[in-house]
């Protein structure tokens, strides 16, 4: 019997000697072919698969090679490889045959990026550039590397039917989407990425597949489970009858965009949905994996969970997931109320006060196992023992800026001083920051929920989306609700594309996120935030303190955030404004500074009490009382 090497349990590998070795899960078929096409008027080769044990099927097919298109024949179907690492003609389309040891890396050296010291960024391929594509995407790193990103996070990119779509419905895991270029492509960008200090991250969804286009239940109907709920699609089977293989195919496939495309890690979509009975939870299973495959690299998974539940994060002697990270939904959800005055729908239960801004800073979560009025149910865990930068904190992403109306961003709903002020707290604060791309330059292009589908699921998207946003009082009417951009119209898309002018031309917003970035990177108490190494106080109605405290007294800084209108206070009893001895407090850092559009900034301390600016953050430093100003400098107008 011929010796095969494989990397995967499934899918189409070139062999060392030549040719191709397929594999294929079918238990429940009789037989199973492989279809190799063929060109140059020659009819394409069909060869015999043998029966494997679980299930599975294979071949070793000579005449076959990296390049080769090929399908399976199961039950007089032809069916693309439910493995394929390529999709040239979309999902309807044949599978290729794609060898990654054709690919030439010079990433030898690149260790990774720890989670404490990342700001993140997401970003949708498609949108991203005016060209949608790697390429094109890859000529725009050394912007994000100044701007101070350290790791960026990839919206789905596993093959879709259509022209366009966020990459959720995802029906071929293994395939990058032949919409943004070819497998080699991506590489290139994550080869050019390491070359710059950027670790890349890519969302996958093991919750559900899309749709259309999906071939998996044509496959073995054992993919897919009654047992529970998801309503996303129909729940995939990771602990019922024949769940090994499902199992092992999803959990290869996380170890796979580490090995062959050399990512620094995942976010998990959904996790909520990802349902499993087992001894060791799928998702655990796919940490694990992950840090194999990784080789000793330093890797990120992020967890996107809906009920807050921290088991993602704790160890697994703790009974957890082993993962590293959280999106924390409640600190945006109060920003946004704060921010824009509207506490609909899931806003419901936050009211964007001051507190919830301290809570934040020390607990990460607000909703710990508390009622959740929106729920009719307690939402949320215990934070306690969950460092902080566990919690990725930001005021933009991809749902929640599609689930306002008309997309818009939150500079085009709130004042720019609010803004300022707000994002200050956020890329200060303890936690792991995360822009949504083009935030940093304050965008005028929206990012609305675009998808392409055939006429009939178009419009039962197209139904089922304006159901969705009328959660929302204020787009529940039918005025509003006419005036939804259609998923599947192409200038729905169109309209969300990057214009990468505006970083010059809205110059003041972008430095103000540089300078915040650099900031948090620079200065030891602002980057290495442990559990309980800030502090905080309400101020006023519309005002807040964070309190950062270092080993040494001069390293500890104060930020006032202030929402409302400006304060003049001769006094506050509150000790955690009180200055280390002997001393006072000096601004070293302003929302409002005239680089970022702002009017100026008074001395806040000074000999007849407070005076804190209005919509604005201020971070102060201490100094003795017979010091200078020019003693504190950093780069001039903005000390640390």
């Amino acid at each position: 019997m011929r010796q095969y090497e494989r990397r995967l349990p499934a899918g189409a590998e070139v062999q060392p000697g030549g040719g191709v070795h397929f594999r294929v899960w079918a238990p429940t078929h009789p037989q199973v072919a492989v279809v190799v096409e063929r060109t140059c008027g020659r009819a394409p080769l069909e060869v015999p698969l043998e029966r494997e044990g679980d299930g599975y099927w294979s071949a070793w097919v000579d005449e076959a090679a990296c390049g080769t298109c090929y399908r399976f024949q199961v039950n007089g179907e032809l069916l693309a490889d439910p493995a394929s690492r390529f999709q040239p003609d979309g999902p309807f389309g044949p599978s290729q045959v794609v060898d990654p040891a054709t690919f030439q890396w010079t990433d030898g050296g690149w260790r990774g990026r720890p989670l404490s010291s990342a700001g993140m960024y997401e970003l949708h391929v498609g949108t991203f550039t005016r060209e949608g594509t790697w390429r094109a995407a890859e000529e725009h790193l050394p912007h994000l590397t100044d701007l101070g990103v350290t790791v960026l996070e990839i919206m789905p990119v596993a093959e879709f039917p259509g022209r366009f779509g966020w990459g959720y419905d995802g029906v071929f895991p293994f395939a990058p989407t032949r919409l943004y270029g070819r497998p080699d492509d991506f590489r290139a960008f994550v080869d050019a990425a390491h070359a710059l200090g950027l670790a890349v991250l890519l969302d996958v969804v093991y919750n559900h597949l899309g749709p259309d286009g999906s071939v998996f239940s044509r496959m073995a109907a054992e993919y897919f489970t009654r047992r529970y709920d998801n309503e996303w699609g129909e729940p995939l089977n990771f602990d019922g009858n024949r769940s090994t293989a499902v199992r092992e195919y999803f959990v290869s496939n996380a170890g796979y965009w580490i090995d062959e495309y050399h990512l620094d890690g995942l976010r998990l979509d959904a996790t909520q949905s990802i349902h499993d009975a087992s001894r060791e939870h799928v998702i655990a299973a796919v940490a694990a994996r992950v840090r194999e495959a990784a080789r000793g690299r330093t890797t990120i998974l992020v967890a996107e969970n809906e009920p807050q539940d921290v088991r993602m994060v704790q160890a697994p002697d703790e009974q957890g997931y082993g993962l590293d990270a959280l999106w924390n939904d409640d600190l945006h959800h109060s920003a946004v109320v704060a921010l824009t005055g509207r506490n609909e729908a899931y806003y419901t239960d936050h009211r964007g006060a001051p507190q919830e801004f301290v809570s934040a800073a020390k607990y990460g979560y607000l909703f710990q196992g508390q009622r959740y009025r929106w729920q009719g149910k307690a939402r949320g865990t215990r934070t306690r023992g969950i460092p902080p930068r566990a919690f990725v904190n930001f005021l933009e992403n991809h749902d929640q800026v599609a689930n306002s109306a008309y997309g818009l961003r939150l500079h085009q709903r709130t004042s720019a001083g609010r803004l300022r002020a707000m994002t200050a707290f956020v890329l200060l604060m303890p936690g792991t920051p995360m822009l949504f791309q083009g935030q940093e330059m304050a965008a005028s292009a929206p990012f609305l929920y675009f998808a392409d589908h055939h006429p009939d699921l178009a419009a039962n998207v197209r139904k089922g989306r304006a159901q969705f946003l009328a959660q929302f009082p204020s787009l529940a009417s039918p005025a509003m609700q006419a005036l939804l951009p259609p998923p599947e119209d192409p200038s729905t898309f169109e309209r969300c594309r990057l214009d990468w002018r505006e970083r010059e031309t809205h110059a003041h917003w972008y430095a103000l996120h540089r300078d915040l970035l650099r900031l948090r990177r620079t200065h030891e108490v602002l980057r290495e935030q442990e559990a309980g190494g800030v502090d905080g106080a309400v101020l006023d109605v519309h005002a807040f303190a964070i309190r950062y405290f270092a080993n040494s007294p001069a390293d500890e800084r104060l930020l006032i955030v202030n929402l409302g209108l400006e304060i003049a206070a001769g006094a506050f009893p509150e000790p955690l404004l009180a200055p280390p001895e002997p001393g006072t407090w000096r601004v070293v850092w302003s929302s409002e500074d005239p680089t970022y559009g702002g009017a100026g900034t008074p001395e806040v301390v000074n000999g007849d009490g407070w005076r804190i600016p209005g919509e604005a953050a201020i971070l102060l430093a201490p100094v003795a009382r017979d010091r200078s100003e020019s003693q504190e400098g950093i780069r001039g107008r903005h000390r640390t």
